[in-house]
């Protein structure tokens, strides 16, 4: 692994790197409590972990995620062990772990925002809704970045309800002139109340799914944009698949399938 800074050279493919580039953190795993909760829609809840187990954490991508490490049934607490690679040594079999993005990280105040899709039979999101405040909680990760630049002509997002708190991030610190078309696919039309930052350039659809997905339909029916585009898209990973033939050789493009249905803690 590269030990140079991994946020300067998170910054300097920000300033002037091309596509993207996968730029690995020192990985570590946290007990951190929890000390806010916020309901965002009626089913996005925010939960903010706080504490001086956060000093010195990485994360430098708006897509930058953690893993929330779980007991087992049994109450047995198996978290992954940091080794001298900077990476992590997990337990045999796994211990459950759920991937979420980090939505928010401040240094300074030693927080982070973690936001829950709330859904019926899921090991993250039955936790999270019933988390009490000052329960600890194991983060491990990030594990580093999937970096794309800040010097595109024009951005393309497609994500659905999990891939909010990624575009939400991203608006929060791009650059204030950035030309970009969001398009958003819930299952609710009360998630179209989570906050995305207003800007100038940058439009906003939302689309309610009833029965197939219209996503990548949508995306594909925008205009073509003037100059180098990016696309970056997040979700359910079947939802997806049309970007990935569609992108290519049209724009350069990050996918990521955050999750599949019928498949409990896809890896993509």
């Amino acid at each position: 692994m590269d030990r140079s800074d991994p946020r300067e050279r998170v910054a300097a493919h920000h300033r002037a790197g091309d596509g993207v580039a996968r730029i690995g953190y020192p990985i570590g795993v946290r007990r951190v409590p929890v000390v806010r909760r916020a309901r965002i829609t009626p089913r996005i809840l925010r939960l903010t972990l706080a504490g001086p187990g956060l000093a010195g954490l990485h994360t430098y991508q708006a897509d930058d995620h953690v893993k929330i490490v779980f007991p087992d049934a049994d109450g047995t607490r198996r978290d992954p062990v940091p080794n001298d690679h900077a990476e992590l040594d997990w337990p045999r079999p796994f211990t459950p772990a759920r991937k979420y993005t980090i939505r928010r990280y401040d240094p300074e105040a030693l927080e982070l925002d973690l936001d829950f899709v709330l859904h019926e039979g899921g090991v993250a999101a039955t936790w999270a809704e019933g988390a009490a405040l000052g329960e600890e909680v194991t983060v491990a990760g990030p594990p580093g970045a999937k970096a794309f630049p800040h010097t595109y002509d024009h951005y393309v997002f497609a994500v659905d309800a999990t891939g909010l708190p990624s575009v939400a991030r991203w608006l929060d610190e791009a650059p204030e002139d950035v030309s970009a078309h969001v398009v958003v696919e819930t299952g609710d039309e009360s998630d179209h109340a989570y906050p995305l930052a207003s800007r100038a350039g940058v439009d906003v659809t939302w689309l309610v799914r009833d029965g197939e997905s219209r996503l990548a339909a949508t995306v594909a029916a925008l205009p073509a944009p003037e100059g180098r585009a990016f696309l970056f898209a997040a979700g359910e990973a079947d939802d997806l698949k049309p970007l990935r033939a569609w992108s290519r050789n049209r724009l350069d493009a990050l996918i990521t399938g955050y999750w599949k249905r019928g498949v409990a803690g896809l890896e993509d």
